[in-house]
């Protein structure tokens, strides 16, 4: 009985697949990828890490129910405390354009005060922005405000985040005032 004629092509793409495998392995421990912030990401590694993140963020935050009440003026004032206390050093305040962390993080984080450029429904860009603030992105600066944060106070967050682009200095600035017995929790 002799072997099927796709046999021997099954053996060369598992050959191939552990030679792959064996090179990846090879360049992790060579320790030969530039691993320090102040060295920017290969166009492929961007684009690799870039879509990774995107698409996880997706698929998690796809089943995200969003309250209703987003536009309420009491979520705005919470979240805008909340932006300025925790957020802004990195996200950046209306008339600022970088900050020692925006210099610094690799990748920069995103100017939340400039107007989005994506396609996505305002439902899907609070879903996006919920499950970001209370989860965090892994490698990024980006930390997980969940675990010390209730979901009402991040969906007021949210809301912030929808207004702040429009807002001006002035405007950001009392939106953003905390009440002298009213401290940050964070």
């Amino acid at each position: 009985m002799t072997a099927p004629r796709f046999l021997p092509c099954i053996k060369c793409l598992i050959a191939a697949l552990v030679i792959a495998i064996a090179a990846a392995l090879a360049f992790i421990y060579s320790g030969l990828y530039p691993v320090g912030a102040d060295d920017h990401h290969t166009p492929l590694t961007y684009w690799a890490l870039e879509t990774l993140r995107e698409r996880s963020v997706d698929r998690a935050s796809s089943g995200i129910e969003v309250p209703a009440d987003l536009d309420r003026s009491e979520r705005l004032l919470a979240g805008g405390a909340d932006y300025n206390d925790m957020c802004a050093g990195c996200h950046l305040k209306p008339g600022k354009d970088e900050s020692d962390f925006t210099l610094g993080l690799n990748p920069a984080p995103p100017n939340l005060t400039q107007p989005h450029q994506g396609e996505e429904d305002l439902e899907s860009r609070a879903q996006h922005r919920f499950w970001v603030i209370k989860h965090g992105i892994k490698a990024s600066g980006m930390p997980a405000w969940g675990p010390n944060h209730d979901d009402e106070r991040i969906w007021s967050m949210v809301a912030f985040l929808r207004r702040l682009p429009e807002l001006s200095p002035e405007q950001y600035q009392v939106l953003t005032a905390r009440g002298s017995a009213e401290a940050p929790h964070h």
